[in-house]
């Protein structure tokens, strides 16, 4: 029996539940992200007179406002509390989602044009303006979205710390976690469809619908949540089993009265928000977001144009979802990536922190794969998608370990704050990759550019790929270089 486990007293798994929340939330997350990335290229470009460079614009500008909002999004999760939060989280994201659209109904009448057709009909300078004006609206509603989705991994990494002890939270991160990688697998099949549903049946174009429904989703997860959400020790669904399991690491029995007295003064430590940013730790973490988190913010971007610009499939069409619903499907592989760490420890008797870093480097090795998604990609369209798969995989299983890695080494007073930190580096990497793929991509076709035996766009394409596959081989060299060795702050 385990020793969580009394007679007649079994433990309870509440803490799942709280789980399956945050992998539900993190799903609408990525599902309110995808919208503009499956609906831009063949139902809002035409409408709108857009280039891959505006639509660069768009992702650039949200990745920065997203970083910068994570700055402060962590901090007010760790004032507000994780309950509070969470709320004004997802109830800012999903009014942003929805404000998309209506961003052709104010480019219309700011325009002065009357009715979809004369927009779509539109050319030369009256098609520029077209551009330029819904370009600043779907910023507006972009800042609003990146605003409200900064709250949702500093909340859910604190709700995480809250739940589970540290030998099991990459594995519930991963769980989480695995929420934008089914948002994403789900966001294909359902997306352009709601919007050429729409399209057919005469409400505007299409998209605005998809923007509505989606962004719903939101508002129904904050019912839920005000319901079922408590901390665990006030919780009348957590019983005194899963308590104990819950805190183990503050009631070790092998430590002194002194050491586990020590451990709770470290998780209820107050860290100034300046103070942070003296610890390489924080600053492990800040590289590791910064390389790598923009390369999946590029594969959820940009992988339908992808589809689209080399080889001809529309978002909306059955070879272009099935593609994009495979890559992801891969990618739910993660869900062990968060495993691994876990099985390391047991196995070899290593602290949390050196389990979490070997499992990291392996995860590292997997984009490597990437620099051959291209020429692969010349015998079939499979082989980039497998690709990117596995490599969106090993991101996915990297992220849930460094996120796991605050918990491992600050307070959790302080754990909001640094995943939000973490979250701006990630932020200002997908703003870089992001705004320079579209210029790049522009380039690409309008000089016919060559590299390594590709010309046009898949040129700029394997450009990309070539960044993406040593990002996070570089992030590990540089994240073990700051810190060598677990070593909890010392504030």
């Amino acid at each position: 029996m385990s020793t969580f486990q009394t007679q007649g007293n079994k433990m309870t798994n509440y803490r799942w539940i709280i789980c399956s929340m945050l992998f539900f939330a993190t799903t609408v997350n990525y599902l309110d992200r995808q919208v503009l990335s499956l609906t831009w290229k063949d139902f809002i470009a035409p409408e709108f007179h857009w280039t891959d460079a505006h639509y660069g614009y768009i992702t650039a500008v949200f990745s920065i406002v997203y970083a910068i909002a994570n700055l402060f999004a962590g901090r007010f999760v760790d004032w507000l509390g994780s309950k509070k939060g969470y709320l004004w989280a997802i109830g800012i994201w999903s009014l942003g989602a929805c404000l998309h659209a209506l961003c052709g109904w104010a480019t219309e009448h700011t325009v002065g044009l009357g009715d979809l057709a004369n927009m779509i009909q539109a050319s030369g300078d009256v098609a520029a303006t077209i551009a330029i004006t819904s370009v600043y609206y779907f910023i507006a509603a972009r800042i609003v979205l990146g605003a409200g989705e900064a709250g949702n991994f500093p909340a859910a990494i604190k709700v995480t710390a809250e739940y589970f002890p540290k030998k099991d939270r990459a594995f519930a991160t991963s769980i989480f976690n695995a929420g934008s990688t089914v948002g994403a697998l789900i966001a294909p099949l359902c997306i352009p469809t709601l919007a050429k549903f729409f399209k057919n049946v005469g409400v505007g174009n299409g998209w605005e619908m998809a923007f509505i429904i989606i962004g719903a989703l939101g508002f129904i997860w904050m019912g839920l949540w005000m319901f079922l959400y408590k901390k665990p020790n006030v919780n009348p669904r957590v019983n005194a089993a899963e308590l104990e399991y819950i805190e183990q690491d503050n009631n070790n029995p092998e430590e002194s009265a002194e050491q586990q007295a020590a451990a709770n003064d470290f998780d209820n430590k107050k860290i100034s928000f300046l103070q942070c940013f003296k610890f390489p730790q924080t600053w492990a973490v800040f590289v590791g977001k910064f390389m790598t988190d923009g390369v999946w913010w590029f594969f959820l971007f940009w992988t339908p144009a992808y589809i689209s610009d080399v080889y001809g499939f529309a978002s909306d069409t059955g070879t272009a979802q099935m593609l994009i619903f495979v890559l992801y499907a891969i990618t739910m592989l993660s869900i062990y990536g968060g495993k691994l760490p876990t099985i390391i420890i047991n196995k070899t008797g290593k602290n949390p922190y050196a389990a979490r870093m070997q499992a990291m480097l392996i995860f590292a090795l997997f984009p490597l794969l990437a620099l051959f998604a291209q020429p692969l990609g010349n015998y079939s369209y499979w082989y980039p998608i497998i690709i990117i798969g596995i490599a969106g995989a090993a991101h996915q299983s990297w992220s849930a370990n460094i996120y796991s890695v605050v918990g491992d080494m600050f307070p959790k007073s302080t754990i909001a704050t640094i995943v939000g930190i973490g979250g701006m580096a990630g932020g200002i990497g997908s703003f870089c990759i992001n705004m320079g793929s579209g210029r790049l991509f522009d380039y690409a076709a309008e000089t016919n550019m060559t590299f390594m035996g590709f010309e046009g766009k898949p040129a700029g394409y394997f450009i990309i790929f070539c960044v993406c596959a040593v990002a996070y081989l570089v992030g590990w060299i540089i994240m073990k270089a700051l810190v060598p060795k677990y070593k909890p702050v010392d504030a």
